[in-house]
């Protein structure tokens, strides 16, 4: 695996103009959203737990195998996103029911993913998930890692 460093030194290049990065810190960020609320959708057995169950898992699990992994930092600041974006994704569960969300997600799905494309075709550059699909997990962690140093914190 590689290192942080690198691989958001490898991100960062493809993402060097102002317009593209703001759209991919307000896109990410809902992408990411969809995701676990698509995860939320789906069926849980009563014995196993309630509702979210899955998403709740594959959060664990991308926090356990990949982020901490990657820097432990990072790691804990993404289960402390994932913590948030579960709320977030079982207070809309409750309030628009399961096809409320589904759609909210399709719709917000949707939209991001066009403003990610827009974002890439100022910056003259492709998606860097297109030769390395691990990039859809290192977006996130990228901008976390934009954050944190803002508030003073490396990874």
């Amino acid at each position: 695996m590689r290192d942080a460093a690198t691989w958001f030194g490898n991100y960062s290049r493809d993402h060097q103009n102002p317009t593209n990065r703001l759209i991919h810190w307000v896109c990410v960020p809902a992408i990411t959203w969809t995701v676990v609320a698509f995860v939320w959708l789906i069926p849980v057995p009563t014995f196993i737990g309630k509702p979210g169950f899955w998403a709740v898992f594959a959060m664990f699990l991308a926090f356990c195998f990949y982020y901490y992994r990657l820097s432990r930092v990072i790691g804990i600041a993404m289960a402390g996103a994932f913590v948030a974006l579960g709320f977030l994704t079982d207070v809309l569960y409750r309030g628009l029911g399961i096809s409320g969300l589904l759609w909210l997600a399709v719709v917000v799905f949707v939209v991001a993913w066009v403003g990610q494309f827009i974002g890439h075709k100022i910056e003259g550059r492709r998606p860097s998930f297109l030769t390395d699909l691990q990039y859809l997990l290192i977006g996130p962690a990228w901008l976390m890692s934009k954050a944190l140093a803002r508030a003073g914190v490396g990874y």
